[in-house]
């Protein structure tokens, strides 16, 4: 049987269903009640429990509310009372820092900020959102400058990984995010020419490894806005990385390959980059790709060439570009760019429930949060949701349109709402 017979027919092997689950992502040195990196404590969307606003507007439950000084487009990251996030500033790539009161403690400054190839209305050249430890936070920008700060504001080092290894190639502004490792900060570069995933050492800059992953693809399709997400194999430390129709692990010690997964686009299309990461839950990871078109779950795990034997499920007609699809406790929350959420079984990628939001002109960039039963989605028009998941379905609880569009990740933790717009920074509480 040929893969592409293989893939349209595959049946669910009971082996992979019954083997041992991996851990969900995790940041090491990470407190529970901090918002560490992009998509929260795990990586993977779901915040922690709380007591989360569901009403919020631009004068409803505000507890405060910060003007950036640039357009932003990162989310930020919150590590004890500091709250930190990427934007340029007067034309260079900065750092600001505020308190939890939205008080801002300092803000620094590198060099110019970087130009892509094209400009898009919803990107910014801080596209990145940073990721800290507890007592450093890391910052990488369109420019390849990747930096690290202490939360004192003191700059530690500083490395240019364009300089270094060559212009990046992205027809539209780089979106993958840095990840850290027990004792590395982590790049994945995946456009056309020589991609790679480089880690360098959290506390000099220097680099430790750098890997290679370059698959032979059509026009656009090696070319991916993902972010890598660090998970645990049998105690040792994986960094899955999506793109290039790969699905590929790496050693985050040493950036050896430990296994990929591949037949993503068996007709070998052109233009098929991506920019949703997959969802990650129970040892699954649920990829979209083909631009809306497909979505595939992937048991993990094993060592080499794993296509043919850890494709749980595939479904065609379903998908999303931007939004990256959220999972927790078996359920699939996938947001469609067109406001379509759609609830699947994890383990089987059957349907369970479809709820179309309020319609519009408007496409959803940001990518959805899950905190308890809340699910909180972010339209580009600057409307945010908030709703209720279930069994039966979703129940719409709340809207409001804020001054800026929403391409950040809503940030839900310790009972409070953060939303960064493109042009402020609000605070609700309930």
């Amino acid at each position: 049987m040929n893969l592409r017979h293989f893939i349209r027919h595959l049946i669910v092997s009971p082996r992979l269903v019954a083997a041992p689950l991996l851990l969900a992502s995790f940041l090491p040195h990470a407190q529970a009640d901090d918002w560490p990196q992009w998509r929260g404590p795990q990586g993977n969307g779901v915040a922690p429990s709380g007591k989360y606003p569901t009403k919020f507007g631009e004068k409803e439950n505000v507890l405060w509310k910060y003007d950036l000084p640039g357009k932003g487009t990162s989310t930020p990251t919150i590590a004890g009372d500091r709250l930190f996030m990427t934007s340029p500033i007067e034309g260079k790539d900065g750092v600001v820092c505020l308190n939890l009161k939205g008080e801002e403690i300092w803000r620094k400054t590198l060099g110019p900020e970087g130009k892509g190839q094209r400009e898009h209305r919803n990107g910014s050249t801080s596209n990145p959102s940073p990721v800290g430890d507890g007592t450093h936070v890391f910052a990488y920008y369109q420019s390849g400058r990747l930096a690290s700060f202490t939360h004192a504001g003191e700059k530690l080092w500083e490395i240019n990984l364009q300089e270094k290894y060559g212009q990046d190639t992205l027809w539209w502004p780089l979106g993958s995010s840095p990840v850290l490792t027990e004792k590395h900060v982590v790049v994945a570069v995946l456009h056309e020419g020589s991609s790679y995933l480089v880690a360098c050492d959290k506390k000099t800059g220097k680099v430790a490894w750098k890997s290679d992953r370059n698959y032979k693809t059509e026009a656009e399709t090696d070319q991916a806005y993902t972010t890598p997400q660090l998970i645990d194999q049998d105690g040792l430390q994986i960094l899955m990385t999506w793109g290039a129709d790969h699905l590929t692990a790496h050693d985050a010690n040493t950036g050896k390959l430990v296994w990929s997964c591949g037949g993503f686009n068996p007709n070998d299309k052109a233009m098929w980059r991506v920019i949703a990461s997959p969802a990650l839950s129970d040892g699954i990871a649920a990829v979209p790709y083909g631009r809306t078109k497909f979505l595939a779950g992937i048991k993990l795990g094993g060592r080499g060439d794993i296509t043919a034997t850890h494709r749980l499920w595939e479904r065609n007609g379903i998908g999303a570009d931007c939004p990256s699809p959220v999972a927790d406790k078996g359920r699939l929350y996938l947001l469609t760019d067109r406001g379509v959420i759609h609830c699947l079984d994890l383990k089987t990628g059957k349907d369970i429930w479809e709820e179309q939001l309020p319609r519009s002109s408007k496409n959803f960039y940001s990518s959805p949060v899950l905190a308890g039963d809340l699910l909180y989605c972010g339209r580009e028009d600057g409307t945010l949701f908030c709703g209720k998941v279930g069994p039966e379905g979703f129940k719409l609880l709340h809207s409001a349109t804020f001054d800026g569009g929403i391409i950040a990740t809503p940030i839900p933790l310790n009972d409070k709402l953060y939303l960064r717009t493109t042009k402020s920074l609000y605070c609700f509480e309930g």
